[in-house]
């Protein structure tokens, strides 16, 4: 995938300025054999604004390498196919649903190799400034619970009205998609306007991801970030101009109160939708 679909990975980067008018470029240059000094969370949030996101060729790869897909992988808001038997696996109540609860369990577990992933592309530099960025208020993170275990999951970066899929795991049968589901829920009402889940699998598009073009994708990440980003002397400043990611925990319409219920999902996405 990340052969066929990057346009840009290796040492080097040119990526546009979206904090500055006209064509000024920043070239940011990163090493793919150490560790790079620069991945910090002011450089991954303004990589993630230009359509740019950081990989790891293996969990013990000292550094990373940024990727821009020819072709990108997003999950319309209103398009979330929720199937029968998704909708009754979460009328069940068999997961509890949690926002923020355990966000450095999640992504240790989306780190860890499995059985069907005997490798993966979160190495420790990415795990420390996502840390950071969780820290700050920018990532986030789903966590899915079956007898106070947790068994599945998903995390993702939050900046303007774009939430930025980074990964999700699932431990036993249909955890990621429930955890998707409540991501889903609580973007649509935190006033999200895109969910973009980087490259396409079977797996996404059975819940409704499509994919789109480069251009096509540039345009919507314009819109979400419109009004959330100011250039100063010193860098780019995030404006408080964005989606709420919390907006569930207080919403007048529901009596949401830490946990998300199953039942409370579907019945947000059908209100929603």
């Amino acid at each position: 995938i990340r052969d066929n679909q990057a346009c840009l990975v290796g040492s080097e980067m040119c990526i546009r300025d979206s904090c500055s008018s006209g064509s000024v470029r920043k070239r940011l240059t990163l090493s793919r054999h150490r560790p790079p000094p620069d991945l910090d969370p002011a450089t991954v949030l303004g990589a993630y604004a230009v359509g740019v996101f950081p990989m790891a060729d293996a969990r013990s790869a000292p550094g990373v390498y940024w990727v821009e897909p020819k072709r990108r992988a997003i999950l319309p808001l209103d398009g979330f196919h929720l199937s029968r038997s998704l909708r009754k696996t979460l009328r069940s109540e068999r997961f509890v649903l949690t926002a923020d609860h355990a966000f450095d369990a999640v992504i240790a577990l989306c780190a860890e190799s499995a059985s069907d992933r005997p490798e993966t592309w979160i190495n420790a530099p990415i795990e420390r400034v996502f840390g950071d960025l969780h820290r700050a208020g920018f990532a986030h993170s789903i966590e899915c619970w079956e007898d106070g275990e947790l068994v599945g999951g998903l995390y993702g970066l939050a900046l303007g009205r774009a939430f930025f899929g980074e990964s999700m795991v699932s431990r036993t049968a249909d955890a990621s998609k429930a955890a998707l589901a409540a991501l889903v829920a609580r973007l649509r009402v935190g006033g999200f306007t895109l969910l973009d889940c980087q490259f396409m699998t079977d797996h996404l598009a059975s819940l409704g991801a499509v994919e789109i073009d480069r251009a096509a994708y540039m345009a919507l990440l314009g819109d979400a970030l419109s009004g959330v980003v100011a250039a100063s002397a010193s860098g780019a400043s995030w404006l408080d101009r964005g989606a709420d990611f919390l907006a569930l925990d207080g919403a007048a319409s529901t009596s949401v109160s830490g946990p998300l219920s199953g039942k409370a999902v579907v019945q947000l996405l059908a209100q929603t939708s």
